[in-house]
């Protein structure tokens, strides 16, 4: 009998782990009463017991093993959301893609979202077609930065600039053989922070 009831245990520890890696984040009690295939109450003494033997941490309402709060602490979950012009604007998509794990030890614990670039004005910024560009949700920005910038509806990612003389934003593309574009105004949806790129 106790070796069953440690079988059970071991299956809740790892019922909650892989539900955990596989949704980001703890499965409800309901859910978790499919996965072991127990009772409602049976689970509820199980969570307690494990509990109490630190195996797991759980205090009514929050659910946590020691492998799903290492990987909380690790990783950001962030999604891509679709493709961003290097070079003409082109319209926002808003296709939601997947999600992408960024370990925070190199992108930070703030919000991003990854956009994949299409085009070459970037080129001599590193960011070429195809590339993966993670990007600091934010909706300011400090010039020379380079930010993905709505313009009338349409997304661009450029190096940032304001032109004191004209009175307008100034958007550079990082490649020689282009021509900067300038505008009234635009809307700053992120600042771009690491490229993910195959390497070649």
């Amino acid at each position: 009998m106790r070796q069953k009831s440690e079988e059970r245990k071991e299956k809740i520890i790892s019922a909650i782990e892989v539900f955990y890696l596989s949704h980001r984040r703890a499965p409800t009690i309901t859910e978790l009463v499919e996965l072991a295939g127990l009772s409602r109450s049976r689970v509820h003494a199980y969570l307690r017991e494990l509990d109490r033997e630190g195996r797991i941490r759980y205090d009514g309402r929050h659910l946590e093993t020691p492998v799903t709060r290492k990987a909380s602490l690790e990783v950001e979950l962030s999604p891509i959301l679709g493709a961003v012009a290097c070079g003409q604007p082109q319209y926002a998509e808003e296709n939601f893609e997947s999600y992408v794990a960024l370990p925070t030890v190199i992108f930070g614990g703030e919000p991003h979202f990854v956009l994949r670039a299409h085009g070459d004005s970037m080129i001599e910024a590193g960011i070429e077609d195809g590339d993966l560009v993670v990007i600091r949700k934010q909706n300011t920005a400090r010039e020379g930065e380079i930010v993905v910038a709505l313009v009338d509806n349409q997304t661009t990612l450029k190096r940032f600039f304001l032109d004191q003389e004209r009175c307008q934003v100034r958007l550079h593309p990082e490649n020689r053989e282009m021509v900067d574009l300038y505008v009234d105004h635009c809307y700053i949806q992120g600042v771009a922070q690491h490229v993910i790129k195959k390497v070649k």
